[in-house]
Parts: structure tokens; sequence; C-alpha cells
């Protein structure tokens, strides 16, 4: 996939005198609070500016035409999950180590959801405050792509299935589905028959994408008691979730969590209802990491380069900002590491609650 696209022009002072009728001097005194025009004056042309979505330069650099040498990163999640979340830490740390080599600042944005997101990206733009996005959480129904298109600024979505609607973007994913019916063979294999997949937010692109996978591999195999709920990626949502479904008349034989965090307070909350991992519940956890091998057992889990995944992000986005074409790059599907929390499933129906 590649393509490239005109950017939108902002809005100029040039602009803003034609349609208010003055000089450009005068627009000039009248946005910087200056004494020589009228208070009719400033007043038409601060509304003027307004509806234009005229905003003030905040660099000198982008005032000069040189770009801000600064890129966006705007999180919407609830922020109280995200100091626990390894993935976003090692993204970041591996979009840092790229923008450093070629000493781009990062700005990073944390917003309550995706219409506050929108506001931020038309306000960067506005005011030269960055020269490209790095967009994470791709949702089912993203009004983001076609927004960025509009402004024709320079994008890289992290974790999208490539988009055909939007070619002046650039997209980094991974195979979620592919990742998913690895963890599903690898339980078969092992004779679990009951799964629950304790998922992450609704709506988000791969969240969606592993839920449509699980629910086609149960059904080539003809399982029917296998399902996911999602959760905010929280310990204590994934805590929760696993005492309920634990606690049901059938209780499942095998849990795929979506994040580290969610796959260790579920194994705990296991515990705490006299599960035995693995012998009466397998655990599985989508993002591996330190935390994983810091619980006994060792929990299984999808390993995968986070740090990697955020160069190469970083790397698409640079290439955009020399003047390169947007395309799809695919990292390598995460593989299955098996550790010490998966195992050969027996009935559940008489463990737990003390038996």
């Amino acid at each position: 996939m590649s393509g490239k696209r005109s950017p939108a022009r902002r809005p100029t002072m040039k602009d803003i005198a034609r349609h208010a009728g003055v000089s450009q001097s005068a627009v000039s005194f009248a946005l910087n609070g200056r004494p020589g025009v009228s208070e009719d004056t400033r007043d038409r042309v601060r509304r003027v500016a307004e509806e234009l979505g005229w905003r003030p330069s905040t660099a000198a650099r982008a005032l000069s035409g040189e770009g801000a040498a600064t890129v966006g990163f705007v999180l919407a999640r609830p922020a109280d999950t995200l100091g626990v979340d390894s993935f976003f830490l090692q993204l970041v740390s591996g979009i840092q180590e790229v923008l450093a080599e070629r000493h781009l600042g990062l700005l990073f944005q944390v917003v309550e959801d995706v219409a506050d997101e929108c506001a931020v990206y038309r306000r960067w733009w506005a005011e030269h405050r960055v020269d490209g996005v790095l967009v994470v959480d791709p949702r089912t129904d993203d009004p983001r792509p076609g927004l960025l298109d509009e402004l024709g600024l320079p994008a890289v979505v992290i974790g999208g299935a490539p988009d055909d609607r939007h070619l002046g973007l650039s997209t980094v994913w991974a195979d979620d589905a592919g990742a998913m019916a690895s963890v599903v063979d690898g339980l078969y294999a092992l004779g679990h028959r009951r799964i629950v997949h304790i998922a992450g937010l609704p709506g988000l692109a791969h969240t969606e994408r592993r839920i449509r996978t699980l629910r086609a591999e149960a059904g080539r195999r003809g399982l029917s008691e296998v399902k996911s709920v999602t959760t905010d990626y929280s310990d204590a949502e994934g805590a929760a979730v696993t005492r309920r479904v634990l606690e049901g008349p059938t209780p499942p034989t095998a849990l795929i969590y979506d994040n580290d965090v969610m796959a260790v307070a579920g194994a705990a909350a296991a515990a705490e209802l006299g599960f035995s991992v693995p012998a009466d519940v397998s655990v599985v956890s989508w993002e591996d990491s330190a935390l994983c091998r810091m619980v006994k057992p060792w929990l299984s889990a999808l390993s995968r380069d986070s740090v990697e995944f955020g160069r190469t992000a970083a790397r698409e986005l640079t290439a955009l900002l020399d003047g390169g074409s947007a395309r799809a790059v695919r990292v390598p599907v995460p593989r299955l590491v098996e550790r010490g929390s998966t195992g050969v499933a027996r009935d559940s129906t008489e463990v737990g609650r003390g038996a």
C-alpha cells in the first residue's frame, strides 16, 4: 500500500485580513494585543480568526517554515490503567530511541476519549505544534484516519490493519488473528474445550479481531463453551471477571488474558477461589513481561519485541516526514512461550471453592 497526500493549508494572517476586510498589519495588531486598531476591528479580526481555525504558532521553527521538530502521541485511555501497562512503556521506549537519533521531540498527551483526541490533533495542526503523529488503539469505527487525511498531517497508525481508504497514512500492524489462532491451537492440543478470553477495551480494532478469531476457531472445532469478556485492561477488572467465570456452573479450563497485568491478577484470584494453576485452570497472557516471571508458576505468554514495534513505527513516521510514501508494515506474529501456567486439561466442575 502506498500513497502521498497534499497537506491541507493552514489559515494565515493574510486569509484573516481578506475575510475581515482589513490590512495584514491590522490583523497583526489585533491578534497580538497591540494598539493601532479600534476595538470593533479587534473583535472582528478575532472572530474571523476563530471561524477560520487560526492558531498562533508556538514554535519559532514553525514560523520560519522549518517544522516543529516534534512528533505527537495522544492516548485515549483511562489514565489509571497506564502506569502498569508494560506494552506502552516498551513501545514509547522504542519510539524515543529513533526520535532521539533524529533530534525530534515527543509531545505526549492523555485524553478522555477519541473526540478529545481529534480536538488535540486539530489544535496541534493549527498551532504548528507537531510535524506528524503516532496513532494507537485503532477503533472499529474510527474518525481519526479521515481527520488526519483532511489535515494532511503525516501519521502512522500502530496496530491497525492496512486500510485502502486512507492511503496517506502508514500502518504498522501485527497479526492478532494469527496470534489468537496459535494460542487456541496450543490449548486445544492440551485438551481444553472450555476457554474464556478476558479481553481489553471493547471497540478497539485489535480487541475485535481477537474476539472474532476466537469465535471462528471455536466454531471450526465445534466448541460451544468458548467466549470473550471485555474489560478496561486493569488488574481489578481482570480479577473480577476471573472470579465471575470460575464461580459459574461450568468453569473454564483455560483463561486467555489480553495483558500481563490482568493475567497475574487473574491467576491470584483463581488461587483465592481454590483453583490450582495449571492443574485446574491454565492461564495465558497476551503480553509477555517480567511480571509473567515474577509469579509461581511462571505464566505462558505471547512474546513480541514491543520496543522494536515502537522503533518500526517511529522509522515509518520519519520516512513520511522525509517525503516518503505511506505504506503498511507487518511486524512478526507474537510467539507463544509455554511456561508453567499451561497444562493438560481436566474436568474442573468439581474443583475450586474449597473443593
